[in-house]
């Protein structure tokens, strides 16, 4: 038996762009019609109503579109008092609070609702104007011959004055213990800009509440033996105050690589299912 969609348009296959193609019924309708993909772009926040204003209209809906996308911006919110989710909103985002406290806690919170959602991939990055949203198309097209794409910002186009000595050299110390420990090529550990399949997230395991959060994805992304791709990207120096502290979150970040190579994953998770619940 047909699909309503077949008995609609007729079905075709699958395009160069991996969408799924229809030709409708009507003889004088030649045109093809493409059923769209659901992109997540999520914006982790706390006081970020610059990087917002700034970021958000940069998005390039218009050309993802084209792509086959339909994207959605999502804006996990910390407890901003600057106005940040009621700028968001005024740029078409969909805003939450997070539960909990901390980056990491935004990121899985976001996660959790991209999994209750009927979307397709994730693309994560920072609103605080470091990132250039103009590249998630990169993003996606390179995830179409893997799991995840981290963006590389050490061998891309970097501002001098984006990332201070400290915490360009205490990356590269963390990158390397990364990789040492695990095993799995990264080349830029602390990179706020991944994009992830559907399938990729429903099998992260994680707890972290802060900044540890994407050292702790690349642990769950390399004992689940994901495929993981890098691509250079721009990094631009932040709008705002920075939220990061290179002594305290630099051990924390060492700290969740050491356990995760002991513990797997964290104690509630359950054997090839993910762990996003911040209860």
């Amino acid at each position: 038996m047909r699909s309503l969609t077949e008995l609609a348009y007729g079905y075709i296959g699958w395009n160069s762009n991996n969408n799924c193609v229809f030709w409708r019924s009507d003889e004088n309708n030649k045109a093809p019609a493409i059923a769209m993909k659901r992109v997540m772009v999520l914006l982790p926040t706390l006081d970020e109503a610059e990087g917002i204003a700034e970021v958000v209209p940069r998005i390039p809906t218009s050309k993802l579109n084209t792509m086959g996308w339909q994207t959605e911006a999502l804006v996990v919110d910390g407890g901003s008092d600057d106005g940040t989710i009621a700028l968001a909103e005024s740029l078409g985002c969909s805003t939450v609070r997070q539960h909990g406290k901390g980056k990491g806690a935004a990121m899985r919170h976001g996660f959790s609702l991209f999994l209750k959602g009927d979307y397709d991939c994730l693309v994560m990055l920072d609103a605080d104007g470091t990132y250039h949203p103009e590249e998630i198309p990169h993003f996606l097209k390179a995830l179409g011959n893997c799991d995840v794409v981290v963006g590389d910002r050490l061998k891309g186009d970097m501002d001098p004055d984006a990332m201070t000595r400290t915490n360009y050299f205490g990356n590269h110390i963390l990158t390397w213990c990364a990789v040492a420990l695990y095993g799995v090529p990264m080349n830029d550990l602390c990179s706020g800009y991944w994009a992830f399949t559907r399938h990729s997230i429903s099998l992260l395991k994680l707890n972290s509440m802060r900044f540890e959060i994407e050292a702790e994805m690349y642990t769950s992304c390399a004992l689940e033996e994901l495929d993981i791709t890098h691509i250079p990207i721009s990094y631009s120096k932040r709008l705002g105050d920075a939220k990061l502290g290179s002594i305290k979150d630099g051990w924390n970040i060492l700290r969740k690589l050491m356990v995760r190579r002991i513990f797997r994953a964290p104690p509630q998770s359950a054997p090839g299912q993910g762990n996003l619940n911040i209860d």
